[in-house]
């Protein structure tokens, strides 16, 4: 564990948000928790002293101004982003910072040109960008809320309303269950919609075509959220802290202490609308690009307040940066619950496999003996602990293609998986899932296959491998049947065998001939030949 600035008991971490709106950077420093305790660090100062602010930046560089209506970030712009991020290093520097995470989320995601920006921010300012995905956008701030806010009592809507985009999460006791990112942010919106009124009130024409883009976008999110009943709404991002300050809901809302009251924020927007983003800027004590963005992001909280019924939004005060904190900070203390981590991302996967009416019975007895079968082989893949988990997930997921059709399943599940969203897996890690499944059948990976061709070297090597033991562990439940109920194997190096003690109904030849049958790949990324024996 690094001593960082203040000793082994703590350390300072660095969360940088480059953000559709504004880069933000915010700089901690966090106490380890007390020794044999699982109380984990809270995002919060004051509680035991666990957070001390040390910096909190911000940099008024809207990047999605361009990128929402050209597609590409503006050089000047890119130019102003590294100017800033410059700035973020010396002030990490200066602090100390033990780790830090860079994230940038929906301006760059979307920019043609964004490895421009990732390649000088490495090169001009020393600092590792990371683009992260929507679902990983939302699983952070979901970190950070909870973390701040509990909710183990509570079925919540969370939205987080950014620039380019506004993320719905669904959590059932704090757990994840449903989110998704919809491409309809502040500053899209204003690019889009309103800045033909020169920052001025807006028609009642505009207006209306502001509800119904907030309405369209909706229309995917709707029918999985409306057949629920929220306890408790939740609200994060600038705009969102904004509205808590000028309409407060007296005495808080579901048990918190700030939040937003809905009645209030309708009357403030209807006397907004009528008002220029200079006059809001004036009366509100607004910065400007708060005053304009405001108005999108009011729209888009009443309307979403209105079809769920709720009368106050909670307002806790953190985001994404906060979730990237915690994480650090966990992590670095060696408190981050990795087996939480894990079950959560395998029930995504379950998940979009109801979604594809997948095989459950099977997918779950497969991921199960592709795990056993990991953990007995050990000694000849070298693998890590998160590879089991990619594994797991292929094997949750492997035949999902037979949804679209059983001819080239396999096929099929590679690209329903390639362009699903699984929280909690890396865009590079769900295209070695997408892999692993695709190649649980037929023919073995092969570097004229393009998916295959576009992985780097070292997760060429992973799907080889973890595809070869997908193949035995699916084998064993050839007929959908459950007849093997467990696997155990170990390694004969001298006679070049793997050997197989199988748990189950007897009448399982055709699994074994199965087996059999798709060894090849096994024998040829390990050299070794598949045979049964007795316990």
């Amino acid at each position: 564990m690094a001593e960082g600035a203040g000793g082994r008991d703590r350390a300072r971490f660095a969360a940088i948000d480059v953000g559709s709106n504004a880069i933000r950077l915010r700089i901690v420093e966090a106490h380890a928790p007390e020794k044999n305790s699982s109380q984990l660090l809270l995002p919060v100062e004051g509680k035991n002293g666990e957070w001390r602010e040390i910096a909190n930046l911000r940099a008024a560089v809207r990047l999605g101004t361009e990128v929402f209506l050209s597609g590409r970030l503006a050089p000047s712009s890119i130019g102003q982003a590294c100017s800033s991020l410059r700035e973020f290093r010396r002030a990490m520097d200066e602090a100390h910072v033990d780790a830090y995470r860079a994230t940038a989320t929906s301006a760059v995601r979307e920019a043609k040109n964004r490895e421009t920006l990732v390649e000088r921010a490495r090169r001009e300012a020393g600092i590792e960008l990371e683009v992260i995905e929507g679902v990983e956008e939302a699983r952070l701030i979901q970190l950070a809320v909870v973390r701040r806010l509990g909710l183990k009592d509570h079925t919540t809507l969370l939205v987080d309303i950014g620039g380019g985009s506004t993320e719905l999460t669904m959590l059932e006791k704090s757990r994840h269950t449903f989110s998704i990112s919809m491409p309809i942010g502040t500053v899209r919106l204003l690019e889009t919609l309103l800045h033909s009124g020169g920052g001025g009130p807006l028609d009642k024409e505009r207006v209306r075509l502001l509800s119904e883009m907030i309405d369209r976008a909706l229309v995917e999110a709707l029918p999985t959220l409306s057949k629920t009943t929220f306890e408790s709404f939740v609200g994060t991002g600038g705009n969102i802290d904004t509205l808590a300050d000028l309409c407060p809901a007296r005495g808080g809302a579901f048990g918190f202490p700030r939040a937003i009251d809905v009645g209030a924020m309708r009357a403030l927007f209807a006397k907004m609308i009528k008002m220029s983003a200079a006059d809001r800027r004036s009366e509100f004590n607004l910065r400007p690009d708060r005053a304009d963005t405001i108005i999108p992001a009011a729209a888009l909280l009443l309307r979403l307040a209105e079809v769920f019924k709720m009368g106050a939004i909670v307002a806790p005060g953190v985001g994404l940066k906060e979730g990237i904190l915690v994480e650090l900070a966990d992590k670095h203390f060696q408190v981050w619950d990795t087996a939480q981590e894990a079950q959560a991302v395998l029930q995504a996967c379950e998940r979009l496999g109801h979604r594809y009416r997948f095989d459950e019975a099977h997918g779950q007895l497969v991921s199960k003996l592709a795990g056993q079968l990991f953990d007995d082989v050990r000694e000849v893949h070298g693998l890590k602990e998160r590879d089991r988990l990619l594994l797991r997930a292929a094997a949750l997921l492997h035949d999902i293609g037979d949804f679209v059709r059983y001819d080239g399943h396999h096929k099929h599940s590679f690209y329903l998986i390639q362009n699903s969203d699984i929280i909690g897996l890396t865009p590079d890690e769900r295209a070695i899932v997408a892999n692993i499944a695709r190649y649980h059948r037929k023919s073995p990976p092969d570097p004229s296959h393009p998916n295959f061709r576009d992985l780097d070297k070292e997760a060429r090597g992973k799907v080889r491998s973890l595809a070869a033991i997908l193949r035995i562990a699916d084998a064993l439940d050839r007929e959908h049947l459950g007849k093997v109920k467990s696997v155990r194997a170990r390694v004969d190096s001298h006679k070049g065998k793997l050997l197989l003690v199988v748990e189950g109904d007897e009448d399982r030849e055709l699994e074994e001939w199965t087996v059999r049958a798709k060894s090849e790949l096994l024998r040829d990324v390990f050299d070794l030949d598949v045979a049964f024996a007795d316990k």
